[in-house]
């Protein structure tokens, strides 16, 4: 494995073992039997949430289901270590403190149609294809497909804190679309884990200006963007080698922009990653910029 390979970017050590401590806190307090792996990690907490809401809700019937199930019993929703959902917008659910939409699996959880399925292989092929199948089989094993638009219209994609390991987001009928912004989601998941993993406290009254917001953001946020869009950035330079019709202008048209985004926030990248005091996450997330930074 290359020093500096996708692989090994996100090669982190104590990863796994947060997702298998969390995971077991969880089943712990559901009282099921979820197993140890990146796919349990993000079921676990669609299944504590929607606990929560059952209990709040006094529905009994439905907060049995969410204590008593796991992974073994959501396969029909499954492509291999990955769940490939695809809710209606009207199934979507917003929380008190976050209006960001999400999606809970729940008993009545319909399986994705077949497109979507093929459509998912296909991105997660080119994913692995040049470096990123890890990525997202340890931080996007839940495909959450929202709305299909084309490739001039703006696509949508976000993560959820209390969801890691899960992916909301847009697509079009072009698998490197989708595989891109399942890098940048599964990057927001990896770094999330990776800070909690190593008790890095970020400092909420230091801001940087985000050209990706173009709007300051506090460290947590600013140094987000720049992991996720790096990633962003490799994945695309390699899918762009081998890319084909649409895809050349749309992968160079986003290797562009995004170019001239990090060219200028080169200068605060130090300070803010100064403040990550793990040197081994700061390391991981150092090396993934320096390959894409181009000085102002």
């Amino acid at each position: 494995m290359s020093a500096l390979s996708p692989e090994a970017l996100v090669a982190l050590d104590g990863i796994a073992d947060h997702q298998r401590q969390r995971t077991s806190r969880i089943a712990s307090v559901l009282g099921n039997r979820l197993g140890a792996s990146a796919l349990d990690y993000a079921v676990a907490h669609h299944l504590l949430e929607g606990a929560e809401h059952a209990a709040r809700a006094r529905d009994a019937d439905r907060l049995a289901w969410y204590r008593r199930t796991t992974v073994r019993d959501l396969t029909h929703l499954s492509a291999g270590p990955h769940i490939v959902l695809s809710p209606r917008p009207a199934d979507l659910l917003r929380s008190e403190i976050s209006e960001t939409a999400y999606y809970l699996v729940g008993p009545d959880t319909a399986p994705a149609p077949p497109e979507a399925h093929r459509l998912v292989r296909a991105a997660l092929a080119s994913a692995t294809e040049h470096g990123f199948g890890t990525l997202l089989t340890q931080h996007a094993p839940v495909i959450c497909l929202l709305n299909r638009r084309r490739l001039d219209e703006t696509l949508h994609s976000w993560a959820l804190t209390r969801l890691p390991g899960t992916v909301f987001t847009d697509y079009t009928a072009h698998p490197e679309v989708l595989a891109r912004d399942l890098v940048h989601e599964a990057a927001h998941h990896w770094l999330n884990d990776a800070l909690t993993a190593h008790d890095v406290s970020l400092p909420t009254d230091v801001t940087f200006f985000s050209p990706w917001r173009g709007t300051p953001r506090p460290v947590f946020g600013f140094l987000h963007a720049c992991w996720a869009f790096s990633l962003t950035v490799l994945y695309a330079r390699q899918a762009r080698c081998s890319a084909t019709g649409a895809m050349v202008p749309f992968l160079d048209a986003h290797l562009r922009q995004q170019e001239s985004q990090f060219a200028s926030v080169s200068e605060s990248l130090p300070e803010a990653l100064s403040y990550v005091s793990a040197a081994v996450v700061r390391d991981h997330v150092s090396r993934a910029l320096r390959r894409v930074v181009r000085p102002a």
